[in-house]
């Protein structure tokens, strides 16, 4: 009998058993041994609080429910995003980017209509709040518990602690017989070929593998440190470098990540069940790490707390081949587009989902690789672009920070003529569509985006009439009769 081939997991951390999970669960028929090698002596990053809906899809996968693991993690529910002062300019104090449910199919086309309107000028109704579904579930402290035969998904992501769910993902993957080694990597030997061979502890054990996956964060050992990949920086259009984390206690939270603008960056507000998680993401360019702490200790009332800061450095960018030789590369270890709209677990999941796809049909071919790069590049690459929109599109005046944002220059392609379709009243859709854009940010969010930072010409002198697909009691009307359906947070 031929020996199983040998996947090795270099790196824990969320990324490390979110792979080991869905290789396992997935590969279960097939002869392949999971191992995942996590060193004792380097610690996880750790902060990496909030989720997308994909995760929502990723526990589905496992056959794990809500139940099942949110109190482990002191994990809550996540609907919406609400962005506060990033577009002072234009009088909108604050906005909210909700998840998308099914429910919103009979709201999406009044808002998009109402944005094209009032880009001619038309004075009607374009708040994304109106519109959207898990903005009222927000409002209204709603859980997603419905009827059995309540017709819709909804849709949401959550919020939880990183470690607590890295340590529950490590158990549910040993149950799925992945193997753990406890063992810090010194050394990697290479094959005549290339690819990786061995893996060398720092007491001299040795793991061998057919195949090998980098969760070592940022420092990449096996993928850019042995293999040479080059790692390409964001830094020309994403100012953003370094973060500074302070929890403090939650009150009342409601199901939402806030980002509100600072002097040089902004920060988050994240609802845990047993705390509230801060952070404030800024540029070392614009502010020193001293003042950056300052701020953030004002803004929550913590100057005079004894409460400790931990501070953190990003490396914003991505690498140049996600998957090189023998070697993917997950999480930090393959790129990393900062905390804002908390895109991070969910690019680790659709990289997994789309290189389990490829090495399984193809055992890893070279125009399997070049497909699974291309993809993976083209998504970092989207989603980049959108984050991008909020810092250039703002309309601060407060510190050079935002004035340097606002006049960066360095932009895609991609990014110009989607602007470009926006402000010379083009069709956004179909400009998304045809750019093939919308992997992660689609229609309504790049219209909650540029309806919510208020980027519409003055109204237009004379007024025939409003042209609202909904009007505005309607829209409400429609919504607060499906949140009957919903239960009371408690």
């Amino acid at each position: 009998m031929d020996s199983p081939m040998r996947i090795i997991i270099v790196g824990g951390g969320t990324a490390g058993w979110m792979a080991a999970n869905l290789f396992a669960k997935r590969w279960a028929h097939l002869p392949i041994q999971i191992t995942v090698v996590e060193s004792p002596d380097i610690k996880t990053v750790g902060v990496g609080e909030g989720s997308t809906p994909t995760l929502q899809q990723f526990f589905k996968q496992l056959n794990i429910l809500d139940e099942d693991w949110m109190p482990h993690c002191n994990a809550t529910y996540k609907y919406n995003i609400k962005f506060s002062g990033w577009s002072p300019g234009s009088g909108i104090d604050s906005y909210n980017h909700p998840f998308f449910t099914q429910l919103d199919t009979f709201t999406e086309r009044p808002f998009t209509v109402n944005c094209y309107t009032r880009r001619l000028g038309l004075d009607v109704i374009t708040q994304p709040d109106t519109f959207f579904f898990n903005s009222y579930l927000t409002e209204h402290h709603k859980l997603p518990y419905t009827p059995d035969n309540f017709p819709f998904e909804i849709n949401y992501g959550y919020h939880f602690d990183s470690q607590k769910l890295g340590q529950f993902l490590m158990g549910h993957a040993k149950k799925l017989a992945v193997e753990h080694k406890l063992l810090t990597v010194d050394t990697v030997t290479l094959a005549d070929n290339g690819d990786i061979k061995e893996l060398h502890g720092s007491k001299g054990e040795v793991v061998k593998g057919e195949f090998f996956v980098d969760c070592t964060g940022f420092r990449s050992q096996l993928l850019q440190q042995t293999l040479g990949v080059t790692f390409n920086s964001f830094n020309d259009n994403l100012f953003n470098d370094a973060a500074i984390v302070l929890p403090t206690q939650v009150h009342n939270a409601k199901f939402e990540t806030q980002s509100i603008a600072m002097s040089n960056g902004w920060r988050w507000q994240i609802p845990l069940t047993h705390r509230q998680g801060n952070g404030y993401v800024y540029s070392k360019d614009f502010q020193s790490p001293d003042k950056a702490e300052q701020e953030l200790r004002q803004s929550l009332g913590l100057l005079d707390s004894d409460v400790e800061a931990m501070h953190l450095n990003m490396k914003v960018g991505q690498v140049n081949k996600h998957w090189h030789k023998n070697c993917l590369a997950l999480g930090l270890s393959q790129g990393f587009i900062e905390p804002l709209e908390a895109t991070a677990l969910h690019l680790v999941q659709i990289s997994i989902e789309s290189f389990m796809d490829r090495f399984q049909n193809g055992n890893y071919q070279e125009t399997d690789r070049d497909e699974f790069n291309k993809l993976t590049k083209a998504r970092f690459d989207s989603v980049r672009d959108y984050i991008v929109a909020h810092y250039k599109l703002n309309t601060r005046n407060d510190s050079d920070y935002w004035l340097a944002n606002r006049d960066n220059n360095n932009l895609s392609d991609s990014l110009l003529q989607l602007l470009d379709t926006w402000f010379t009243n083009g069709d956004l859709a179909q400009e998304i569509k045809t750019q093939n854009a919308h992997s992660h940010f689609g229609n309504a969010s790049w219209h909650c985006l540029l309806a919510g930072y208020g980027t519409f010409p003055q109204l237009a002198a004379n007024q025939p009439g409003t042209g609202d697909q909904f009007h505005e009691h309607q829209l409400h009307r429609f919504l607060h009769g499906c949140l009957l359906n919903f239960n009371a947070a408690k």
